[in-house]
């Protein structure tokens, strides 16, 4: 799971780098960053590669990988840590994470500041209300950032404990939006402390939207109970309800990638869902031949970050549109709308809705969702 999260994530993160740039028709919509104009109908790179102050982000993500997937279709949320920022990391930080060597951790690093949807501040700012004062932020990297307001001002506290005020917000890109951070968000500090990145706080805030479940009071899936001490998949091969997503699972060599650190949401098809697809659907997926495309449907059922039921429906109440959209780890694109009395439906990309039946089976790495159906990439 590491992996595909970790792909996925540098697909967001290469949209990262485009903050700066505006279409000069749509010039007085945005604000100047780094003394160059944000283009609206130019990408992420497109427009962070001209500002000044995020001469060290562009650095990072170029020799991460990420200038093509931050290029994307999106949409994406980036929090863009000036130059200044990364300057207050101890020294020897930067030119250590951009050494070959240590690609795997800048993506982390980097993917930290990616959210996969389009959140404009007002958004964020009504999530923060609405949330009580404090609104998990689940990102690409797998890390989960709290936002808070101060004053008038979004800051975001990371997984170590420092906080970083959104000093330029609301710049429109073609492919999502840039919000400009005073300081580097960093991963829990047992994930960083081992790549050189110890130096600052190693406090950790929670990485789920709401509290595990204790070990007394789990829910039960397909005649099971759900411990959130195990892995989704440990938990997943005790459920009669889904014998058909674990025979998959085993199939697509994915045991250890789903067993992974995470964290992950999941939307789980029932073996009544996949008894839904036409006859013959699931034995031929089954079969060695077909192990990519087995692969591709079952990670387009991933998402990157704990995704609680709360948290999907608050998200696609902000969107004018009414839904939410999600990149899967497959690369797919999800969506979620809600009804008007709260149900959640998951579209995949040929437009199929299903709802989710059970919500909020916390896992150690992660959140399930039991579905009615099979998402499917087109």
């Amino acid at each position: 799971m590491k992996r595909l999260s970790t792909s996925v994530a540098a697909t967001a993160l290469a949209l990262v780098l485009a903050g700066p740039a505006l279409a000069e028709s749509h010039a007085m919509e945005n604000p100047m960053v780094g003394g160059a104009a944000m283009f609206a109908d130019k990408t992420i790179v497109e427009n962070a590669v001209n500002s000044a102050d995020h001469t060290t982000l562009v650095a990072a993500v170029q020799a991460a990988g990420l200038a093509e997937t931050l290029s994307g279709e999106g949409p994406f949320t980036v929090f863009a840590p000036t130059n200044a920022a990364f300057d207050k990391l101890p020294d020897g930080t930067v030119d250590t994470l951009l050494m070959p060597e240590n690609k795997d951790q800048l993506t982390k690093v980097l993917t930290c500041h990616v959210v996969g949807a389009n959140a404009m501040s007002d958004a964020i700012a009504g999530m923060i209300a609405d949330d009580g004062g404090t609104h998990p932020v689940p990102t690409l990297g797998g890390c989960t950032l709290q936002a808070k307001m101060d004053g008038d001002m979004i800051t975001l506290t990371d997984e170590q404990g420092n906080v970083a005020t959104v000093t330029i917000a609301d710049v429109k890109q073609s492919n999502g939006v840039i919000h400009v951070i005073d300081t580097v968000m960093l991963p829990a500090a047992e994930e960083s402390m081992d790549q050189g990145m110890a130096g600052q706080d190693t406090t950790q805030t929670a990485m789920a939207d709401a509290p595990m479940a204790s070990e007394t009071d789990v829910p039960m899936v397909g005649g099971a109970p759900m411990y959130p001490s195990k892995t989704i998949v440990e938990n997943a091969v005790n459920s009669a309800d889904h014998t058909t997503l674990v025979a998959a699972v085993k199939a697509a060599d994915l045991v250890d990638t789903l067993s992974g650190e995470g964290p992950f949401t999941v939307f789980a098809p029932t073996n009544a869902a996949f008894d839904k697809l036409p006859a013959g659907t699931v034995d031929t997926l089954l079969k060695p031949e077909n192990k990519d495309q087995l692969t591709k449907i079952l990670t387009a059922h991933v998402v990157a970050g704990n995704w609680s039921a709360q948290s999907i429906r608050e998200a696609a109440r902000s969107q004018s549109d009414g839904f939410y959209h999600f990149n899967a780890v497959s690369g797919d694109a999800l969506s979620a709308k809600v009804t008007a009395s709260g149900n959640i439906f998951i579209f995949d990309e040929n437009g199929e809705a299903y709802e989710i039946t059970q919500a909020d089976v916390n896992q150690s790495n992660g959140v399930i969702h039991v579905i009615e159906g099979v998402l499917l990439p087109r």
